[in-house]
């Protein structure tokens, strides 16, 4: 089966990766040297980019371990070693180390976790920012949504617990500094500060203990100096929070986070805009700027760019609207009142359906360009005009 790398706006060079079913995902590591491919022939595969190229001389490596279709694959940050994590829907979540061979350039991956506390397929995995530590968060059709946590003596930690009814479908990492932490002093958000809300019985976490894949004189995964805890603020270092959004089959958005005090995980606020399924969130990256982001997409075939001002303004509400690709007609926001643990109000802001269902949003490393992944084989890149309008500035087909 063939998959297509974009090159360049123009040019694009098809990759043939000899999965032997549908491809599900393609990842790029951090560096872009590496490329990740998973499929529904239960086999996830990686192919060494040289020159901007995968190699074509073999099949690339293949990992097997799934014994259903493999959804999604998420690389960890490159500090913590060549870590590959894969989620099935057999229900498991496989992390995969590569152990490199000498005079090598590349090595043997070998298994050295599987996550089977959910009871259903896992949908979607993503790495939290790597300032948090090697922090994974899954999204489950059982409902659930869990967070394994790699700690330096070589165990992990797993917290379950409800994130949406009939099933989650996407999960997505906050930055890990706070919007407006760049420009200006952010107050520490944890159990002092009264904007954060306790945590409802129905978000406590079920701790799992922890299950060692390694030792600490040998890790798995390579050790961080910075703590899986929300850092202190003082005047010499930087507040990290940990926070991320999950989608799912109630047409909703949670917005969830840590709560050190108490050790679970707390939900901050409900975005309610889709009127079916929400196929995919994305938490735009930032550079400590005073604005957030978050792309959604859903089965009812729209996208919404939520924005955030400050850390206590309101959740504003764009629909992209694809028949203004081929005009320069603005599209408007609106705002609208999103409150702790609440759902958000409002009627839908103006925007127009896209062709087919809209499976996946993505965002640049830099969180200025938003790629949205359409049923119909297009690809749309979108960009914020100074005047605040979304305009489709590039469509890329298959």
């Amino acid at each position: 089966m063939t998959t297509t790398a974009t090159m360049t706006a123009s040019d694009s060079i098809p990759i043939e990766t000899h999965h032997e079913d549908m491809i599900h995902d393609a990842q790029l590591d951090y560096y872009g040297k590496r490329l990740a491919t998973c499929s529904s022939d239960r086999t996830v595969k990686v192919f060494d980019v040289i020159d901007g190229e995968p190699q074509k001389s073999s099949g690339g490596q293949v990992l097997k371990g799934h014994t259903g279709p493999v959804w999604q694959v998420a690389w960890a940050h490159p500090k913590y070693g060549h870590i590959l994590a894969s989620c099935s829907y057999d229900g498991k979540v496989l992390i995969w180390k590569e152990q490199q061979h000498q005079n090598s350039t590349s090595g043997t991956w070998t298994k050295i976790k599987e996550h089977n506390l959910h009871s259903a397929s896992v949908n979607s995995i993503s790495w939290a920012p790597h300032e948090l530590g090697a922090i994974l968060a899954c999204a489950s059709s059982d409902g659930k949504l869990s967070v394994l946590t790699f700690k330096n003596d070589g165990s992990w930690d797993a917290d379950i617990f409800n994130g949406h009814a009939i099933g989650c479908n996407a999960v997505s990492w906050a930055p890990a500094v706070l919007p407006g932490s760049l420009i200006s002093p952010i107050p520490p958000t944890n159990a002092s500060n009264p904007s954060l809300p306790a945590p409802s019985a129905s978000s406590q976490p079920t701790s799992q203990p922890a299950s060692t894949t390694n030792n600490t004189t040998n890790p798995n995964i390579t050790p961080s100096t910075t703590a899986l805890s929300t850092t202190t603020p003082t005047s010499t270092t930087t507040q990290y929070t940990k926070r991320f959004a999950s989608a799912g089959c109630d047409n909703l958005v949670r917005l969830w986070a840590f709560h050190p005090a108490s050790s679970t995980w707390v939900e901050e606020c409900t975005l309610s805009a889709h009127t079916d399924w929400v196929r995919d969130v994305a938490w735009a990256p930032n550079v400590g700027l005073p604005r957030a982001y978050i792309a959604t997409a859903g089965q009812d075939k729209m996208v919404y760019v939520w924005t955030k001002d400050g850390t206590n303004g309101a959740w504003v509400k764009t629909a992209l609207d694809p028949s203004s690709i081929s005009s320069s007609t603005p599209v408007p926001s609106q705002t609208v009142a999103a409150t702790a643990g609440g759902a958000v109000a409002g009627a839908g802001a103006a925007g127009g359906k896209f062709p087919d269902v809209v499976w996946r949003v993505s965002w640049s490393l830099a969180g200025n360009v938003l790629a949205v992944s359409c049923g119909d084989g297009k690809v749309t890149l979108w960009k914020e005009s100074l005047k605040g309008a979304w305009e489709c500035v590039n469509e890329l087909a298959s």
